[in-house]
């Protein structure tokens, strides 16, 4: 009871935000006054408490960032233990001519009990103590510490990379992406100050060497000089002491080394230690049936303790054997459920053709090589599926339609590895992916090569490399964006989605969206389809805006223009104009976000001219423009966009209304991260700044 009200006035002065200052000041205390014996054993005892509690936290804990606290706590636990040594010492120097109880009960049960009394013993126990903190545990956690903390910064980029392109291809969403960079920047901090921690507990190591030292020369002088005793009881009964303090204080520091030695050598993933430990230890039948028989082999030597090695050996066998029997009947019992499982019924055998005879052709379809099966099997853990489901589901909500499902089949004409994108029946990607590595992708600035497989990224062609998934850290921590073969395949059905979405609309899609608007605007809906516009053209203008990449989500503001030029124009091409138009906020915003600035691109005046009159003699396939000129024209255009995704701005081109449609289509394939926009598509709150003019 008395504990849990002392824990519980902790937590209360947490809360108040003093807990940190009377720690401190109560640490600053211990070491300026005097304490009497009885408050030494009870601080002893809080101390070796303490410790003890950190390394089982430690030990329980699922991941390293989830006590991210860690390397406050081993400073506190030092400064704590360091206050302890002082106060002591003060203690023993000042009463230790009294006897073995002069420090405290923790003291005298550690030099007396512990050691025997025998302080050559004590001081064997406590170099070996001393020598398995300092020179094993504490020198390999520094070294990991340091080793983990510079990996994780040269990762940083890496990781963030990774996190942009699962952004991207539709598997993390905004809140998720945010998380994920909270996450690995909290992981640089934990591990840049373990660094540090690590040379608290080292420090905290040597200072109990010195320590040790100094108190027994010190007692030695102290009892001989102002108390009066022989050198031989001074030495005895001071060195008694000292040891007992050392050995005190060396237990806790050993476990806090532990502990932070099992913390930095925990792998990031969330999972139990213990199972991890004994699943990766003792979970090979083979591991142990090979121990067993060297256990057993040595048993029969004779002169060796038979009977520990033959029960030793014994065990490691019987362990092996029943692992491999749990094995065998798991597969027994797979097989036996697959055995009683009754086959599918047989079609009944028709004679006439029907319908349900003739192929339909899917919208969307994914064909994968006989290797790639497991990326699409659920049961053998397949993520495939999942990341598709992301890709849809962000595209549906970024393009304002239902992105169709994707039809997946296995198809034995593909190689092994490859697999294929189709739309509409007709392939639209192809590429090849190992599923037992991971890809790394180079982003254009990464000099140092990796071993593995060169080949390209099959959505955007950067120049990538297959490896290892051992080779991960090394990899990002060089500054490559690791992906694995689910997320790359993904990432290439999202790439390809966004440059045809305008081919996955079709009628009874945009007869949905008409339906869900006149749920809230009916009258709207009835006055534009059939009575001013038919279907068709209303689905026409829809896909001429997704080929422009506008998005369809504003269907309000979409039929409210339709409606009110549907008078004027049944022409598909300039009722997407004036849509444009309506849209022009929304355009220019996803264009240059909440900036007010627009850089932008124009043609220079006798360009334009020579274009617009091209236009009226030529229509607007722009048929009467020289080939010369055309060369000329998409060349400029294809610099000046490369320009500006150089500069880190956005590649926008102004023209002319009448212009805009024909530009739009003659540059689309020169440079795709173009825009074009006609003056009247700019809002009024937006201001323009000229970054190039082409001319002839």
């Amino acid at each position: 009871m008395a504990s849990a009200t002392a824990i519980d006035s902790l937590k209360s002065l947490g809360r108040r935000g003093v807990g940190a200052p009377v720690i401190m000041l109560a640490m600053l205390a211990m070491m300026m006054l005097p304490l009497p014996p009885f408050v030494l054993d009870m601080l002893f005892s809080f101390n070796i408490a303490l410790s003890l509690v950190i390394l089982l936290a430690v030990i329980y804990v699922m991941r390293p960032l989830e006590f991210a606290a860690f390397p406050t706590v081993v400073l506190m636990a030092t400064l704590l233990r360091l206050a302890l040594n002082i106060a002591s010492t003060r203690v023993v120097l000042l009463h230790g001519h009294n006897g073995p109880g002069a420090a405290g009960k923790v003291i005298e049960a550690f030099g007396e009990f512990v050691i025997g009394g025998n302080f050559a013993v004590g001081l064997v126990v406590f170099a070996i103590l001393t020598i398995i903190n300092f020179v094993v545990v504490t020198k390999g956690a520094t070294r990991v510490s340091e080793v983990t903390a510079r990996f994780t910064l040269d990762a940083m980029p890496g990781k963030q990379m990774a996190i942009d392109a699962d952004l991207n291809a539709g598997l993390l969403n905004q809140e998720q992406a945010r998380e994920r960079r909270q996450e690995v920047r909290e992981e640089a901090d934990f591990y840049g100050s373990m660094d540090g921690a690590s040379k608290f507990v080292r420090g905290d190591a040597t200072a109990g060497i010195l320590i040790l030292v100094i108190n027994i020369v010190g007692g030695f002088f102290v009892g001989v000089m102002q108390h009066g005793l022989s050198a031989a009881e001074a030495a005895k009964t001071y060195t008694l002491l000292t040891i007992g303090d050392g050995l005190v204080a060396q237990v806790p520091a050993l476990m806090l080394s532990i502990a932070t030695a099992v913390i930095v050598t925990r792998v990031s993933k969330a999972q139990d230690m213990g199972k991890q430990v004994i699943g990766q230890l003792f979970g090979q039948p083979r591991a142990l049936a090979v121990a067993g028989t060297v256990l057993g082999v040595m048993g029969l030597i004779p002169g060796m303790p038979n009977i520990a090695f033959l029960l030793l050996g014994g065990t490691c066998g019987g362990a092996a054997w029943l692992m491999v029997k749990r094995e065998r009947e798991a597969k027994e019992r797979v097989a036996r459920l697959a055995a009683e499982t009754p086959p599918p019924a047989a079609a009944p055998e028709r004679i006439e053709l029907g319908w349900e005879d003739v192929a339909s052709v899917d919208p969307l379809g994914l064909e994968v090589g006989y290797r790639l099966i497991p990326l699409v099997d659920t049961h053998q853990g397949g993520e495939l599926m999942g990341r598709i489901k992301s890709v849809r589901r962000k595209l549906s909500q970024e393009q304002g339609f239902l992105v169709p499902p994707v039809h997946i089949r296995d198809n034995l004409d593909l190689g092994p590895n490859t697999y294929r994108i189709t739309l509409m029946g007709v392939p639209m990607g192809e590429a090849e992916v190992h599923n037992d590595r991971l890809l790394a992708i180079n982003p254009g600035r990464v000099q140092e090569g990796l071993h593995g497989i060169p080949t390209r990224d099959p959505a955007f062609g950067l120049e990538a490399m297959w490896i290892e998934p051992g080779h991960r850290e090394l990899a990002q921590s060089l500054g490559y964006t690791v992906v694995d073969p689910a997320t790359v395949i993904a990432t290439h059905l999202s790439h390809i989605l966004q440059g045809h979405a305008h081919e996955l609309l079709g009628h009874q899609d945009v007869q949905q969206l008409l339906d869900r608007l006149a749920q809230t605007a009916p009258k709207l809906v009835e006055d534009l389809v059939p009575k001013r516009l038919s279907l068709g053209v209303v689905v026409k203008v829809m896909q001429n805006l997704l080929a422009e990449r506008v998005p369809i989500r504003n269907m309000r503001s979409i039929v409210e223009s339709l409606a009110e030029h549907a008078g004027q124009s049944q022409d598909p091409g300039a009722l997407t104009a004036a849509v444009r138009v309506a849209l022009g906020r929304q355009i220019v915003q996803e264009i240059t976000g909440l900036g007010t600035e627009i850089p932008v691109i124009t043609l220079a005046p006798e360009l334009e001219q020579i274009l617009l009159g091209s236009l009226a003699n030529g229509g607007v396939a722009g048929a009467a423009v020289e080939p010369g000129l055309a060369d000329r024209l998409q060349q400029g255009v294809a610099e000046a966009a490369r320009k500006q995704e150089m500069s880190g701005e956005p590649a926008v081109l102004l023209v002319a209304p009448q212009l805009r449609p024909w530009l739009a289509r003659f540059t689309r394939h020169v440079a795709q991260n173009l825009h074009v926009l006609a003056y009247n598509e700019v809002p009024d709150n937006r201001r323009v700044r000229l970054v190039q003019a082409l001319g002839r």
